[in-house]
């Protein structure tokens, strides 16, 4: 399986709608923003990298319709504010939010100190809970919405030095159920996409600390392989769509069988 995502493209699919991608210049996040650009949808992309604008830039290409970044700290809550209120300046709503913002620090549970521990969870719980408290007005008043949260097959398996990332991610998935039934009533939908070990530029650089970790993990995956981005984006863009619309509450793994029911 390649890297593109041209051959699931469904064109139109998210024409003049806004969507809010967080960690949008990272593996995933890049194809989740390129998919959604390509299916019509104004994109709002956040990243904490200096060079996060240059890069989503690149990913959606000149073609693309109307799009705007924002960088910000989005474990605050004056972070998160600040991007779900410059998605309204710019294009008077939103949609769609995707909280792909993340990435753990993984490493054995006694390795960690009180600092990588807070990290972790601002960035993978935090992160969710502070755009999704912000983005809910916004899509309360229009009675429509759809919030699609990236976890982690690892909160299912306990994969190995996955201790507290699963703590982190396995709130996402608490998060997302309790929300769900919250605000069914105004027509927003909230769910989980939870991959597996996925081909990013990261893990496809192999890097020397990680390799016995990512062959770990390889092993548990019936399918024999890890998922390439292009796969998470397809299951994002689904329930991100109107198409899924009596779909909530659910955490979809795409993890090539390493988990199963």
């Amino acid at each position: 399986m390649t890297e593109s995502s041209d051959e699931f493209t469904c064109p139109g699919r998210f024409d003049g709608e806004v969507a809010v991608v967080t960690g949008a210049a990272g593996g995933i996040g890049s194809a989740i923003i390129r998919r959604l650009a390509r299916e019509g949808a104004h994109v709002v992309a956040s990243d904490r990298r200096p060079d996060g604008e240059e890069l989503v830039a690149g990913f959606l290409g000149p073609d693309a319709p109307k799009w705007t970044y924002v960088d910000g700290d989005l474990s605050s809550e004056e972070g998160a504010q600040t991007l779900i209120d410059r998605a309204v300046e710019a294009f008077s709503r939103v949609d769609v939010l995707v909280n792909n913002a993340g990435g753990g620090i993984i490493k054995d549970y006694l390795d960690h100190d009180a600092d990588t521990r807070r990290e972790t969870v601002d960035r993978n719980l935090w992160t969710v809970v502070n755009c999704s408290t912000s983005v809910l007005p916004v899509m309360q008043r229009a009675g429509y919405g759809r919030i699609v949260n990236v976890g982690a097959d690892s909160v299912r398996n306990g994969l190995f030095q996955h201790a507290m990332y699963n703590a982190a991610k396995g709130g996402v998935h608490g998060l997302t159920t309790g929300l769900a039934r919250e605000f069914a009533p105004d027509g927003i939908t909230v769910n989980t996409v939870a991959p597996t070990g996925t081909v990013t530029p990261y893990v496809a650089s192999a890097p020397v600390d990680a390799v016995e970790r990512f062959e770990k993990n390889r092993a548990l995956i019936p399918v024999g392989r890890f998922g390439t981005t292009a796969e998470v984006a397809s299951a994002v863009l689904y329930l991100a769509s109107k198409e899924a619309s009596f779909i909530t509450g659910q955490v979809v793994s795409v993890n090539g069988g390493s988990t199963m029911l």
